[in-house]
């Protein structure tokens, strides 16, 4: 098969597809791959190391993907991507179409087969191919979250985790999932009053097991929500709905209750926010005021780390790219349904029934899936 690696071009967002190393895996396996110049330079990976492996290196992004049958990316295509994609492109990627739906009526428009990272499932039920990017955003956002509170960023002022003597900030974390729980081994580790709220018993009795009790845990009721964002310095939504879009669990109305200068800081923001003030930002402009509160909603937080980030995607969503290319896209869904989770779109069609759903556009898979 032939495999393209196109330059990633969301605002400030320096990760790609496939490291030289996951190349040179696929090149053993004997496929061709074409990347385009200068594709890996935010890992400090130059076009020679991607040529030594045995990729050609193409000059433009339309070159790739005039040459390729399956595009892997790390971030969902933006509208001259789409327009540049063909029904018999395979494009792998993040999509997170429930809170995007232009993008998704350019990708049924092009008829490619689309595969998101962020559906594919394991044994375990699982997102095997979001969770590295859910432990990198939630360590991260502990750190943006301190950074906001700082006066000079009009911030409340706090350090996270006090000093002796001084208490240190409150930090609510909305989802006990993989990039709640990051934020909350980081938080911990910085010393703050950590709280964990999940609507799931079972895994709010294995973070109190986790945590040896150093972080609280709290059924997700919305009374309880109401009361503990109130008192927060720092709240991190880290909710997450396969598919679907994220429910609001903060409203304005909390706002005005809260104390000025708190910060909010929605790791899903991809699948349009937790919080209802929360609209998307880029790294280079991050952070917006809406009643005094803080809003850090960037959509792309791994992406300001892309060394650490690119490596640990690769790691999960090479074994993938390996079986499309071995049994070519068809034969790879039918022989395996967790990667057919990850299918959300083809012939024209939204496959992903939450995606669907959540965009009022018609559900379908392609008969030779649904056999």
């Amino acid at each position: 098969m032939r495999i393209g690696v196109p330059k990633e071009i969301k605002t400030q967002e320096y990760r790609v597809g496939l490291t030289p190393e996951s190349v040179g895996e696929l090149v053993r396996a004997g496929h061709e791959v074409v990347v385009e110049t200068n594709a890996g330079s935010g890992l400090a990976a130059p076009d020679a190391a991607y040529e030594m492996v045995g990729a050609k290196i193409l000059p433009t992004a339309a070159a790739v993907f005039g040459e390729a049958e399956m595009i892997v990316k790390v971030k969902e295509p933006q509208p001259v991507e789409c327009a540049m994609l063909k029904p018999h492109h395979t494009l792998f990627t993040y999509l997170h179409l429930a809170a995007d739906k232009p993008q998704a009526e350019a990708l049924m428009k092009s008829g490619a087969t689309c595969i998101a990272y962020e559906t594919v499932t394991n044994s375990a039920g699982r997102l095997p191919l979001l969770q590295p990017m859910s432990q990198v955003a939630g360590r991260m956002s502990i750190n943006v979250g301190a950074y906001a509170l700082m006066k000079t960023q009009r911030g409340r002022g706090l350090l996270l985790g006090g000093v002796p003597g001084v208490p240190p900030a409150n930090v609510v974390i909305l989802g006990g999932g993989v990039a709640g729980v990051h934020a909350a081994e980081m938080a911990n580790g910085a010393r703050a009053n950590v709280t964990v709220f999940d609507r799931s018993m079972p895994r709010l009795e294995e973070l109190d097991v986790q945590f040896a009790g150093a972080v609280d845990t709290v059924y997700a009721t919305q009374a309880a929500i109401d009361r503990a964002v109130i008192e927060a310095d720092l709240v991190i939504g880290a909710v997450l709905i396969p598919g679907a879009s994220a429910p609001k669990l903060v409203t304005r109305a909390h706002l005005k209750q809260m104390r000025p200068g708190a910060v909010l800081v929605d790791i899903s923001i991809d699948q349009g926010g937790c919080f209802e003030t929360s609209r998307p930002t880029t790294h280079s402009d991050p952070i917006y005021e809406v009643d005094g509160i803080l809003h850090y909603c960037v959509a792309n937080m791994p992406g300001a780390v892309p060394r650490t980030s690119t490596y640990a995607l690769n790691n999960v969503t090479l074994p993938f790219a390996l079986d499309i290319a071995n049994k070519g896209t068809k034969a790879a869904l039918q022989s395996d349904k967790h990667l057919a989770n990850g299918l959300n779109v083809a012939e024209g069609k939204i496959t992903h029934e939450a995606v669907a759903h959540d965009l009022d556009l018609p559900f379908g898979k392609p008969e030779w899936l649904a056999a």
